[in-house]
């Protein structure tokens, strides 16, 4: 049966045909029959209780250009939908946390939302893995440098520090108590104590990689090792990290198992975990990229699963 999936996003004429996660999300969709279509954080809008979009239906190839409009643009209910994808990238700023409000008002027995949106503003990145101790690495979470630098004293001179809203690398320092810079850099990252931040044990397993995981409804889907260059600690794709191939690991496998219930509570249904050593840092849910990195390492289509489990889910709901 041919569906209709929305995805909300960032321009088309942005994507990275390379690289996108969504780019394959929409690729495969099309290329079993379903109908597509664009729309960005301000074609969200209400009516009362009720949410309308103005999409517009669109093609893509790996051509140039990649992506082609077929109409101007029409106004929806939301329910016209069979799934739509949250798929707007970071930063999770006021207007992204408007939209997830208003995708809120989608009956849930009629339309797919994927992921849920009441999870996605849980689920702060770096402070949704404090729910699982078990797999993460000692952190803090403050805004006081007194307490920064005692923290990282315990941790025996070292830590990593970043931002609670960045991404893609953003902000992250890795800071030791032999640096002179070190006062400097506490003040920057927490804006002279006037927000918390992250700080967490270095882990030097960094230098072998750090792994994104894919899961899909709890289940570990294919993972990559991102290695950081030579003169980098982060090893993200955006700063120059090369992606090799990793197998899932059984101490992987145990992370998904703690994780499983509550993202699964949530609504959380389409994950990239963020994996150093044996440590969860990071669990990213607002458009977690990775698929085509491991598809051209392991000869996949991790896309093809995402787009079975849509598909199965939409089928259950009301004609």
């Amino acid at each position: 049966m041919a569906y209709k999936f929305a995805f909300v996003m960032d321009p088309l004429d942005k994507v990275l045909v390379d690289k996108d996660t969504t780019f394959v999300f929409m690729l495969e969709s099309l290329s079993r029959g379903h109908e597509i279509y664009f729309l960005g954080l301000r074609d969200l809008y209400a009516r009362g209780a009720h949410a309308f979009v103005r999409a517009r239906q669109c093609e893509l190839a790996r051509t140039n250009p990649h992506y082609r409009f077929l109409d101007e643009g029409h106004d929806y209910p939301i329910e016209t939908f069979n799934a739509v994808f949250m798929r707007k990238d970071p930063p999770a700023d006021a207007p992204y946390l408007y939209a997830t409000m208003l995708l809120g008002q989608a009956d849930r027995s009629r339309t797919l939302v994927l992921n849920e949106p009441a999870g996605l503003r849980e689920a702060n990145e770096k402070l949704y893995a404090l729910n699982f101790p078990e797999a993460i690495p000692p952190t803090m979470v403050t805004y006081e440098i007194a307490r920064l630098r005692s923290f990282m004293e315990e941790l025996g001179g070292e830590m990593i520090v970043k931002p609670l809203d960045g991404h893609g690398g953003e902000g992250v320092f890795h800071v030791s108590a032999h640096d002179r810079n070190l006062g400097a850099i506490l003040e920057t990252v927490t804006q002279y104590e006037s927000r918390p931040i992250m700080a967490q044990r270095y882990l030097p397993e960094i230098r072998g990689g750090d792994k994104r995981l894919i899961v899909l409804d709890g289940e570990p889907l294919g993972c990559t090792l991102r290695v950081p260059r030579e003169d980098e600690h982060r090893g993200n794709i955006h700063v120059g990290g090369t992606c090799v191939q990793s197998p899932v690991s059984p101490r992987d496998r145990e992370i998904c198992a703690m994780l499983k219930p509550r993202l699964k509570r949530d609504g959380l249904y389409f994950v990239g975990l963020d994996i150093i050593g044996d440590y969860l840092t990071e669990v990213n849910v607002t458009s977690p990229t990775g698929v085509q990195e491991i598809d051209r390492l392991d000869g996949v289509s991790l896309e093809a699963k995402v787009i079975d489990f849509v598909e199965q889910r939409v089928a259950a709901l009301k004609p």
